[in-house]
């Protein structure tokens, strides 16, 4: 008798845990076993994967630019002030045109231009000469200006919106975990905790890409202004060269060497 009621308690017993294991056997089967940055990737949606893969692109291309641009502001940097330097000097038109023959940098273009303009004018030195001078220097400023800062405007739209790309998959990865929440009738936290942190994953990454983006942006538009302003001393050394020379020779600017 003892017996039997030993085994009817064990069978209540047992009846009252089924639940309750059965239970966190479900909970253990939705949870992924894999809570790592590459883990949470690979458990995101499609939509969010497709999210976080571009943005990882978008760090690339940054970190890609600023390599580029910096090594190119630097060595055109270095080439302008040896330029400048030159100009400076006690020199001619004919002598720095003549140095600067195969030349492709910003300062030198602003050398062969004022030398065409001279060759162009027959060397008459007035009012109109100066002026056509300033304009041609003027827009190759410009143009030198522009060749330096191409890619910048690509890392400030980077950091623009990055954030707001990585927002945009934390919304919808949020949407499916509620969904996720939904479907497996449960508010247990540690079934909803997966699915929020794979969203919040990519937010995280819209911050890493933009954060540097930001501060590689503000740095190259510091050397481009600094270039920039290399390029308006040596045009005005230019001008002021011209002058020189028409001072010193009392006759037309020297032409450019044959």
């Amino acid at each position: 008798m003892k017996k039997i009621e030993k085994h009817i308690v064990v069978a209540l017993a047992a009846a009252v845990m089924l639940p309750g294991a059965a239970s966190a056997a479900t909970t253990e089967a939705l949870l992924p076993h894999n809570l790592s940055p590459w883990g949470m990737f690979m458990g995101a949606d499609i939509v969010v994967k497709a999210v976080m893969i571009g943005l990882a692109f978008a760090s690339l291309v940054t970190w890609t630019v600023w390599l580029a641009k910096t090594l190119e502001l630097g060595r055109e940097t270095r080439i302008a002030r040896r330029r400048l330097a030159l100009l400076e000097s006690d020199t001619t038109l004919r002598q720095v045109e003549h140095d600067s023959a195969n030349a492709t940098d910003a300062v030198a273009q602003l050398i062969h231009s004022a030398v065409r303009e001279t060759t162009l004018s027959h060397g008459l030195f007035d009012d109109g000469f100066k002026e056509r001078i300033a304009l041609r220097l003027e827009r190759v400023e410009h143009a030198m200006s522009r060749r330096i800062s191409r890619g910048t405007g690509v890392v400030a739209t980077i950091g623009a919106t990055a954030p707001f790309v990585g927002l945009f998959g934390t919304v919808w990865g949020i949407m499916n975990a509620f969904i996720g929440i939904s479907e497996a009738h449960t508010t247990n936290l540690a079934v909803v905790a997966p699915g929020i942190a794979e969203a919040l994953l990519a937010t995280a990454l819209g911050l890493v890409a933009a954060i540097p983006a930001v501060v590689i942006y503000n740095q190259l538009v510091r050397g481009v202004t600094s270039y920039r302003a290399l390029l308006g001393d040596a045009s005005a050394q230019v001008m002021l060269l011209i002058s020189r020379d028409h001072g010193r020779r009392g006759m037309p600017v020297a032409r450019a060497a044959e």
